[in-house]
């Protein structure tokens, strides 16, 4: 058996899609936003159980985060922050809650629905919504502009429509047709005035990144009283990327150095530097400048110089490493996402 607490809690109850049961005795699926501070826990275990399927929510702690959201004891996790985790291994869907920080959106069935569905052969993912995530878009101006305008109801705030013309940059970057602006460089719209928005535009340069929402999506959440925020996201469209980089040691080792050194998002982290030309690291695509993100599948957040080390020669003559470079470092600093978010991209 495998227990996981989450360091983590919520303002907003859990979500049902409908209260009623189909006639197979299959309920529906409930979404429920956990949010915490750095002081709290979701409240709640998450197991692995010899003859039962599913991730079992379990340890519901009496008063806190997950009860009062509305999980329950049994509850079988179907999603977490849009993506399906049902059929995924278990200690990956534990990191993936680790990498949500303090605020997860979890889509849960009732045990005994899930065991039911699971009787009939029903296809999970698809008592769920095809996709509940805003979309993340970082955007190049060229000679005309963005390649999208801005509409806004007279005399409100923070109720923006994008318009994007075809072919141009905001419509290369993802950006969909009609959709509704969340945030820009990371910072909430809620707030502004359409003159507000076009000055903060104005000041972006030659780039924005926006945080964007279909209108199906924007009103899945407007409905259910959720905040959508950046790291619920679909990040596919960016252009930075976080890169494994699998090295095996020749007879001149790996050719590079590790040296502890500043992040652009504050504290210490762990660089690459001096790859040498031919040998394993440079072949494998290393660049002088990434920031390591985990070791052979471990975060490597909260540890030192000196434990990273340690890692990255647990294996004698192999050592798997996740990198992210600066510009892709400071971008996602930028729009609020850490170390662990960056590890689901």
């Amino acid at each position: 058996k495998f227990e996981f607490n989450p360091k983590v809690g919520i303002d907003n109850p859990a979500l049902t899609l409908t209260e009623d049961t189909d006639c197979e005795g299959v309920g529906e699926p409930r979404f429920c936003l956990l949010t915490k501070d750095h002081t709290e826990t979701f409240g709640f275990c998450l197991h692995e159980e010899r003859g039962c399927q599913g991730h079992v929510i379990r340890q519901i702690e009496q008063g806190g985060v997950a009860q009062r959201r509305g999980l329950q004891d049994g509850d079988r996790l179907l999603q977490v922050n849009g993506h399906f985790v049902d059929h995924m291994d278990h200690l990956r869907v534990v990191q993936k809650i680790k990498a949500s920080g303090n605020q997860v959106l979890l889509a849960v069935l009732d045990g005994d629905s899930y065991e039911a569905a699971k009787s009939l052969g029903r296809d999970m993912s698809q008592m769920l919504p095809d996709d509940i995530r805003p979309r993340l878009c970082h955007v190049t101006r060229d000679k005309n502009g963005f390649g999208f305008s801005v509409s806004c109801p007279e005399g409100t705030k923070g109720t923006f429509q994008l318009s994007v013309l075809q072919d141009g940059p905001a419509d290369r970057a993802g950006v969909p047709p009609g959709c509704w602006l969340l945030e820009l460089n990371g910072d909430s719209v809620k707030s502004y005035s359409h003159t507000q928005l076009t000055k903060k535009l104005k000041q972006s340069g030659n780039k924005v990144t926006l945080l964007v929402a279909s209108s199906a999506v924007e009103e899945f959440y407007r409905l259910r009283g959720l905040r959508v925020t950046a790291a619920l996201a679909d990040t596919s469209r960016l252009p930075f990327k976080v890169r494994e980089l699998h090295l095996v040691k020749g007879p001149a080792g790996y050719g590079f150095l590790l040296k502890e050194d500043d992040c652009s998002s504050g504290g210490v982290g762990q660089f690459l530097w001096d790859v040498d030309v031919g040998l394993p690291a440079q072949q494998a695509g290393m660049k002088e400048g990434d920031r390591v993100l985990a070791v052979n599948g471990e975060s490597i957040e909260g540890l030192d110089h000196e434990q990273t080390v340690r890692r990255i020669r647990a294996r004698e003559d192999q050592v798997t490493l996740l990198v992210i470079d600066p510009a892709g470092d400071e971008f996602y600093h930028s729009v609020g996402f850490g170390s662990m978010v960056l590890l689901w991209l």
